[in-house]
Parts: C-alpha cells; structure tokens; sequence
C-alpha cells in the first residue's frame, strides 16, 4: 500500500493516505475503500506517523486522505499534522469528509488554522442516483447548500445506471459553481456496481479537456494520485 507520493501537475502537493477509524457512514453501494480502516489505535498511530514523516513541505500544500473522514483520523494523528503545517511552513491543506459531518466542517478549518480546502465524495449531483443507487446518505437541498460547507466535489464517471444527462448536468455544475472538484472514472472493484465502458468512452471523448483544466484533477485510475494500491 502507497501511502505517500507527491501531485506534481495542477495545484502541486504532497498527498499521504492514512489509516482512520471505520467511516460514520460505511454504507456505500459502491465503497470497498472501507477495508482499509481500523479500530486499533495504536496500529493508525505508528502507520500514520510513519507516512507523515515523510512530508517535506517543499510545495507548502499538503492533502490528507484516508479510508473515511477527517474527523476519523485519530486525534494523535490530526496533532501530529497540525504540528506539520507549522514545522515544514504548509499555507495549504485539502482534507475530505462526508455529509453527514457537514455541521463541523468549521471545527476542522479552526483546528487547523490555515486555508482548508474540504472536499466532498458527491459523486453525482443527481439526488436519486446519489441517494437512492449509490447509498451515499448526502442528503443536500441544493449546490448553494453544499458550498456553505465544502469547497471541492469529488465526481463519479462511468457507472452502470448512470445516464449521459446526469453526467452532463453534473460536469455543467462543476464548471460553473466550483473552483476546484475532482473526476473520478469508475473502476470495477469487490462490489455490485460495475462499470459502464460503453459511457467512459463517450465522456472521455466529450469532456477529454478538463484533462487539462487546472482547477479541476482527473483521475482515470483511482491511485493516479500515487496512493492506494
């Protein structure tokens, strides 16, 4: 498992993927990103202390993901980043959470004390595939909604059951309402949703530009970032 690794196109940073408690939601038709969690504190305390290790802060932005939330992360482990940001001079910090922590998101940019850019698995901004399909439990009224809280949406492309409305409505809204959000194509994994080639290759031939497009990364495999496995 690739824990840490650097983004060198775009927003250049530093990434590191930690080990977190189980996600608060843990119920995604579509997750098994999930496996990866624990509830043994001392194991996330070492292995989350090893990776962290490695950040040098030569881009002054740093991302934090884990297997769930931020505010899954082991206190222990959110200290030893905020001690981080000051000691190797981080201005810039993306972390991700869920929906159902959307009334605390001010806490963690609090915490931190620095700019906090929150993202979001929306997935699709189609309620009933989001909600209904998907299992997601990001249960927002609005984008408005949303964007009181979070600042960049992780999209999902190419999965069975979604249509090329859907897609073009939620790549509409990225473009439109967000300063930087996340595509993600769909790979078939351990679960029940499985991917729609046919779909991948008509978004990859409509929407190939926001390859390109600085405000936005694009993940054609999910451990494109350099994490995972």
């Amino acid at each position: 498992m690739e824990r840490y690794s650097e983004i060198t196109e775009k927003i250049k940073r530093e990434i590191v993927l930690l080990k977190a408690r189980p996600c608060i939601w843990s119920q995604c038709r579509f997750c098994d990103y999930i496996e990866d969690n624990s509830t043994c504190l001392q194991e996330m305390i070492e292995i989350n202390d090893e990776v962290l290790n490695k950040v040098t802060g030569k881009y002054g932005v740093l991302e934090v993901i884990d297997s769930a939330s931020i505010f899954e992360l082991p206190q222990q482990s959110l200290d030893r980043i905020k001690e981080i940001i000051h000691t190797k001079h981080i201005h810039t910090l993306f972390v991700e959470s869920h929906w159902l922590y959307h009334k605390r998101i001010q806490e963690i940019r609090d915490f931190f004390g620095i700019k906090v850019i929150v993202k979001i698995g929306v997935e699709s901004f189609d309620n009933e595939f989001r909600n209904t399909f998907l299992n997601k439990n990001a249960c927002f009224e609005s984008v408005d909604e949303l964007k009181k809280y979070f600042d960049s949406p992780c999209l999902m492309v190419g999965i069975q059951g979604q249509t090329k409305e859907m897609i073009d409505n939620d790549m509409h809204i990225l473009q439109s309402s967000f300063e930087h959000g996340t595509i993600s194509i769909y790979r078939n994994n351990s679960t029940s949703v499985y991917r729609d080639d046919q779909l991948v290759s008509w978004f990859m031939d409509k929407y190939s530009y926001l390859i390109d497009d600085p405000r936005f990364d694009f993940l054609y495999d999910p451990t494109d970032f350099g994490v995972g496995n």
